[in-house]
């Protein structure tokens, strides 16, 4: 297939080396992710990047414990938007969320571009890092993503070990996409 290789190769790899990265290349990924669309160029999102070992550390106790091996990743980005920063319209569709996706679809893209493994994680406690950081209430955490060099698996336990070697699993193009009617299926 002709699809651009920072797509093809972008995966949500575990196996992260501890090495640091340099703020130029932090600079261009987070470059990458503010030329991301956004409703009347609202650009609702926020980063917070972590490279110090205190920053890190803050960032670190509110991760999952499923989350083990980022524990060691050099960098964390915090990833954040509030709903009054972008287009709300009134049938309910607030763009916020949609919008900071994007950016950070471009952010993980650049890091690919950057021969970087960055993981986004679910598995956080959006408390503890607003506590952490002193971030607001208003502020959705929306994600944290885990980056850094491609590490080594035998750190992994043997089922993320597994998932990190076996080929990445897609559902079918017919599943995912219809042409001219919609298809509950």
């Amino acid at each position: 297939m002709n699809i651009i290789k920072e797509i093809n190769n972008r995966r949500a790899y575990r196996a992260i080396s501890p090495e640091p990265v340099e703020r130029e290349i932090l600079t261009r990924i987070t470059e990458a992710a503010s030329l991301a669309p956004s409703c009347m160029n609202k650009q609702p999102w926020r980063f917070l990047i972590l490279d110090d070992q205190a920053a890190l550390e803050k960032g670190r106790s509110a991760l999952s414990k499923g989350n083990y091996w980022a524990q060691k990743a050099p960098i964390l980005v915090l990833v954040l938007t509030k709903k009054d920063l972008d287009c709300a319209l009134n049938d309910g569709r607030d763009y916020a969320l949609f919008d900071t996706g994007m950016a950070v679809m471009n952010l993980q893209l650049q890091a690919v571009a950057e021969g970087l493994h960055v993981h986004p994680m679910a598995g956080f406690d959006p408390a503890v890092i607003k506590k952490e950081f002193g971030i607001t209430a208003e502020w959705i955490v929306v994600t944290v993503l885990a980056a850094g060099w491609p590490g080594t698996v035998e750190s992994l336990s043997d089922a993320h070990r597994e998932m990190e070697m076996a080929p990445r699993q897609r559902k079918p193009i017919e599943e995912i996409a219809a042409y001219n009617r919609w298809n509950e299926a």
